[in-house]
């Protein structure tokens, strides 16, 4: 029994694991490389080539996802946004090689407030995806102007005034991670609301991707405080798994917004009169028809028998079953796996699985579980007995 609840545990979050080991490893072995990299022949090779290797992968990136985008707003966002940090990289190596400065080490060996500005413009870019996904369309030109405006009042004041801002600075990323948070869970909300199947359109990638924003923060303050110019050796290729990795997620990632079944256009603007039997009209065509077997079952599908809008369909759920729709879909698919297994013992989980709507065999255990408090395997061992 340990070992099938052990299965479905590394089933249900293989992906993160070998997420975290590919994330360490890159880590690790960028910062062990970084010790043997004398300090002059980085500034003078390494960097610089780094640096046009890194504006080349942000260029293609940025085209790739300009030439497929589709109409996907998100994608074109990410390819603004590589586009002007590949443009940044390139006057960077230009500016070094023709003025003769120690522009290219700019952060390497400080932490003063001009190099903490400057760390955070590259984090509200960095921001600018995971809030496009979350909340399309609200990062507008007036929003975003109003998010870089306490940033640029404090390195004018940082540079003018002779007061130490830098705990200050610090706090912007903050505030960036809070908003993030707080779409995040209204984004999951979202989700649970309007999708039965919450594969890869939950919030799950963009934790991750919060967690390589926040781990490159971090290497970009150990590199500060290094004084060691050859440790940006490993700031650029954790920038560069970050670029790399999330451009192929933005290209191949469903869009949830693009998956709706219905647009706000052909949908009712009124709310119907209450009471009027709408509980006992969809349970009736639930039973009949049983259209949560549908692996792509959707809120929007209730208005075939229910003539509310998805709001009002949110509501209705909400209200009439004490839970949001993924919760009582998935109910439904669980109740009839049950009832298939007790009526086909010999039939396998896997097909179980597949007839009652469920996209793998490890999603169904993993639903499950978290609906009975027993693994499939357990509650049928547990309903043998009874027998």
């Amino acid at each position: 029994m340990k070992k099938n609840t052990f299965k479905n545990i590394w089933f249900s979050y293989q992906s993160e694991v070998v997420f975290g080991l590919v994330l360490s490893a890159v880590l690790v072995v960028s910062m062990l490389l970084s010790r043997y990299i004398p300090a002059a022949l980085f500034d003078l090779f390494i960097n610089p080539a780094m640096s046009l290797a890194f504006a080349g992968i942000c260029f293609f990136g940025g085209a790739l996802c300009l030439k497929h985008h589709d109409g996907i707003r998100v994608r074109r966002s990410w390819a603004s946004m590589l586009i002007a940090w590949g443009t940044w990289e390139i006057v960077m190596v230009v500016a070094s090689a023709t003025l003769n400065s120690a522009i290219m080490e700019v952060g390497t060996n400080t932490m003063s407030g001009t190099t903490m500005v400057l760390a955070c413009l590259f984090a509200w870019l960095l921001f600018i995806y995971p809030t496009e996904v979350l909340r399309p369309g609200w990062l507008n030109w007036p929003r975003s102007l109003m998010q870089l405006a306490p940033l640029v009042v404090l390195g004018v004041v940082d540079y003018v005034v002779p007061i130490d801002l830098r705990w200050l600075i610090g706090m912007y990323p903050i505030a960036l991670l809070a908003l993030l948070i707080r779409h995040i869970r209204k984004y999951r909300l979202w989700c649970e609301d309007n999708f039965s199947t919450l594969d890869d359109i939950d919030a799950q990638w963009i934790v991750r991707y919060i967690i390589m924003v926040i781990l490159a923060g971090l290497v970009f303050y150990w590199l500060c405080i290094s004084k060691q110019p050859a440790r940006a050796f490993t700031q650029q290729w954790f920038l560069t798994f970050i670029i790399a990795y999330t451009t192929e997620r933005v290209l191949f990632r469903p869009d949830p917004w693009k998956r709706l079944h219905s647009t706000a256009e052909d949908e009712p603007k009124e709310q119907p009169p209450a009471d009027i039997g709408y509980r006992a009209t969809l349970e009736e065509w639930i039973e009949k028809d049983k259209p949560y077997l549908n692996p792509d079952f959707q809120l929007s599908d209730l208005r075939q028998v229910l003539p509310l809008n998805r709001t009002y369909l949110s509501q209705f759920i909400n209200t009439e079953y004490g839970c949001r729709f993924y919760q009582w879909v998935n109910t439904l698919r669980i109740n009839e796996a049950k009832r298939m297994k007790t009526e086909h013992p010999d039939m396998k989980l896997q097909d179980i699985a597949e007839h009652c709507g469920f996209s793998s065999p490890a999603v169904f255990s993993r639903i499950f579980s978290r609906e009975t408090g027993v693994t499939p395997s357990e509650w049928l061992a547990q309903n043998n007995r009874q027998d």
